[in-house]
């Protein structure tokens, strides 16, 4: 689950955070970043007990309106949504259940915002076009949940500022763990039941060396990265800059010299979006414009081996 994406993410916050550190250590710094990576996988975790949450919320009200039904003699609720294949699924799936198990805290601590998003569902269209819909089948009640997601707890101010409270990493993280959510939604298959996989925390070690080789690199060699900086541009001036820019600028550096299998478009174009989420207004134009003379002046001197096209 944790993607390249989320590395470069976590590595501009973290060697921004170290520079901030009196006490630099890179290996303790280190040991952070990975912890700040490890809670952004426990986040997604818990964004899918939120459904199973839900759910058991909707069952405890069913039995009580089926309660109310037998003794003052209304219409029988509904149990759709209450049973719905996929959350019934997920509630048995045994990774969750393992990370479940292992929490200190978990959503039966948070009656007050499970209780109102169930209400915010109940009161959907997408919630009321569910209950009409002639088609009772598994992909009906899986996709109500991709739906639900997108709509309620992908953008849900309540829920955000819950996260923040419970952890400083979760208030960047949520916006890349939602896509992962989603994903895996669309995974699921009712014939795997229980044993459905979630996503691993890494796909591969690969991803986990990266993020080791990306970080350190930045910081054993930003002498020699603001250099480039420096030879790249007769007009530099750090005073001028943001600091965030000058260190989204070393680590784009450090991929680009570190990793030769990605492309140095690839790099420049990840590091102008991380700019433009954590940098001023005009950051990504110029550090777009500075990257891509850098990456051209290393290339001719000899000192990059990769290919960049031609201006037009």
């Amino acid at each position: 689950m944790i993607n390249r994406e989320l590395i470069r993410i976590k590595t501009v916050q973290l060697t921004y955070a170290y520079y901030q550190n009196g006490n630099k250590n890179i290996d303790t710094a280190e040991k952070e970043l990975f912890f700040s990576l490890s809670k952004a996988y426990d986040l997604y975790n818990l964004l899918l007990a939120l459904m199973v949450a839900v759910a058991k919320e909707a069952k405890r009200r069913l039995e009580i309106a089926e309660a109310r039904a037998r003794r003052e003699g209304g219409d029988k609720p509904s149990t759709r949504f209450a049973y719905n294949r996929f959350t019934l699924q997920l509630e048995e799936n045994h990774q969750l259940n393992d990370f479940i198990s292992n929490q200190k805290h978990t959503w039966a601590d948070e009656p007050e915002i499970v209780g109102k998003l169930f209400e915010q569902i109940e009161q959907s269209q997408i919630y009321k076009d569910y209950m009409a819909d002639p088609v009772d089948n598994y992909a009906t009640d899986r996709e109500l949940w991709r739906k639900l997601y997108r709509t309620l707890i992908q953008e849900n101010g309540d829920l955000d500022a819950l996260l923040e409270e419970q952890s400083l990493y979760w208030n960047d993280d949520k916006e890349v763990v939602d896509t992962f959510v989603l994903k895996t939604i669309k995974r699921f298959d009712e014939q795997n039941g229980p044993k459905q996989e979630l996503l691993p925390e890494y796909d591969n070690e690969e991803d986990k060396d990266y993020a080791r080789k990306l970080f350190r690199a930045s910081i054993l060699n930003a002498d020699e990265y603001q250099h480039y900086m420096s030879e790249a541009s007769r007009n530099w001036d750090f005073s001028r800059l943001a600091y965030m820019d000058v260190i989204i600028m070393q680590i784009a550096i450090a991929e680009l010299m570190t990793f030769p299998s990605i492309p140095a478009s690839v790099t420049i174009n990840e590091f102008v979006d991380i700019a433009k989420l954590y940098s001023t207004p005009k950051s990504s134009a110029y550090i777009n414009g500075m990257l891509d003379a850098i990456a051209r002046h290393l290339i001719r001197t000899g000192r990059l081996m990769k290919r960049m096209e031609d201006k037009q």
